[in-house]
């Protein structure tokens, strides 16, 4: 077997993996990136980047389907589906041939293969040729998560789907029961809908989205109704079993009983588990928690020394830019650097029709930590740059310290609210009160303006909306 001393190894490639090594080698580390499928992970493989290519393109050929509201008619409208999977297929590509590049330019080793722990300063990587050992000096676990798997719903990429086989099928299902209503469930449920699917969706839970802000949740709920999109909540998914003339039963048990609903395919959202169990970190004096989870302290170290971790297998929330932050911070840790992750804020955005982003404090949480607060709304119905965009549901929510003004939450349910959002991040992390931002001037007729209209709610100022005294 082959043995070989590195300095830096960083297991995974994904969105914190990739960066971590990048920076490393910034910082003066020779380093080595071990990865088991393919550069850039699930982010950019199966997970955020392709499932955006489709989302858009669904919201596209949606949006050209009913323009006659603004004049335009449209005639013999169709999709090619396999045509949009093959462009998806072509971004993924630039990327991760990007991804490649990026790492070769910064003289970072990549060795293809499966990685187990063997002692604290070593791997044994198993891959196409063989196995090897890789001994190191520090190393960075960035391996991600995978998709919950139901036992009653095995999935077979056929008849029952994960995220991975909804993003690559040519083929347009007919009728598709999603288990799950968390966001992506949601996204690829909306997305197949705005193509012409019947879909129904199975919540164990009493509301979309889960976890989500809740009056948030509501507009997406409101528009789900509105596209007929059967939303089944407090209701478990029991069995499926093939149907007599092709496609599948799925049992489900609800407030009204016991029913079954036929389907061509089954997509299972049902939720997402860390991999850090499969390394053999244990074996070698990690700690691991019981779902999963690697603990780290600021510094992404874990409770051995010399490794660190980032990224969904280091906690909650288990998003791709807090991975790429992380893997930030531990490369520059292990190159001498005196660091901390120390952000007060991580965004987070759902992709469902109208977009989610939020970031800091709900007004439930801001309740819960006692913090006496003000909330200021301002609704895309007023936003005159909204109505031109045809695409008024929805709004701008802002949670701020009564008194002091400091913002410590916002909300945004509409169109764009992904790219809107970035300016609440940066004013939490900055300290700004509504002040701050109500005297800021924006851009007119513009989206963002009504996170200015929010913030001149919140302090009894609003001029675009009428409040009572």
């Amino acid at each position: 077997m082959a043995h070989k001393k590195v300095q830096t190894l960083v297991i995974g490639a994904g969105p914190g993996g990739y960066v971590a090594a990048i920076r490393a080698a910034q910082v003066g580390r020779k380093v080595t990136v071990v990865e088991r499928e393919t550069l850039g992970g699930v982010c950019l493989n199966v997970g955020c980047i392709p499932s955006k290519a489709l989302i858009h393109a669904g919201t596209l050929f949606d949006e050209v389907k009913h323009g006659e509201t603004m004049g335009i008619k449209v005639k013999g409208i169709e999709v090619d589906l396999p045509a949009l999977i093959d462009w998806k297929a072509s971004i993924v590509k630039r990327l991760t041939d990007g991804v490649g590049g990026l790492l070769k330019a910064n003289k970072c080793d990549v060795v293809y293969g499966s990685a187990k722990f063997v002692g604290k300063n070593a791997v044994e990587v198993t891959g196409k040729d063989g196995k090897q050992t890789l001994e190191f000096e520090d190393c960075i676990v960035a391996t991600g998560s995978k998709p919950i798997e139901l036992k009653e719903f095995k999935v077979d990429q056929k008849k029952v789907l994960d995220s991975t086989g909804a993003l690559a099928r040519k083929e347009l299902p007919k009728r598709v029961v999603v288990l799950g209503a968390g966001y992506i469930g949601l996204e690829l449920g909306t997305f197949w809908r705005k193509l012409g699917a019947e879909v129904t969706v199975v919540e164990l839970m009493d509301t979309v989205l889960p976890g989500i802000e809740p009056e948030c949740a509501k507009q997406v709920a409101r528009n789900l109704k509105k596209r007929k999109v059967d939303v089944r909540l407090k209701t478990k998914a029991l069995s499926m079993s093939d149907a007599k003339k092709g496609g599948v039963e799925v049992r489900i048990e609800g407030p009204k009983g016991e029913e079954t609903i036929a389907c061509d395919v089954v997509l299972s959202t049902v939720g997402r588990a860390p991999l850090g169990r499969e390394l053999g970190l244990a074996d070698v004096g990690v700690k691991v928690d019981d779902k999963g989870f690697v603990p780290v302290d600021t510094q992404q170290r874990t409770s051995v020394k010399n490794i660190y971790a980032i990224g969904d297998v280091a906690g909650q929330p288990m998003l791709a830019h807090k991975a790429s932050h992380e893997g930030i911070v531990a490369a520059e840790v292990i190159g001498g650097h005196d660091v901390h992750r120390d952000y007060k804020c991580v965004p987070a955005v759902v992709f469902t029709d109208p977009e989610i982003a939020s970031v800091g404090m709900t007004e439930d949480e801001a309740k819960a930590k006692g913090v006496d607060f003000v909330v200021g709304k301002f609704p895309f119905g007023a936003s005159g740059r909204a109505m031109t965009l045809n695409a008024t549901d929805g709004f701008t929510k802002i949670v701020a310290e009564k008194g002091s003004g400091l913002v410590v939450g916002a909300h945004i349910v509409g169109p764009h609210a992904s790219e809107i959002i970035a300016e609440m991040g940066l004013a939490i992390e900055m300290g700004a009160t509504l002040e701050d931002i109500a005297l800021t001037v924006h851009a007119h007729p513009t989206l963002p303006e009504t996170i200015m209209e929010a913030a001149e709610a919140a302090m009894g100022q609003a001029v675009h909306i009428f409040q009572k005294k």
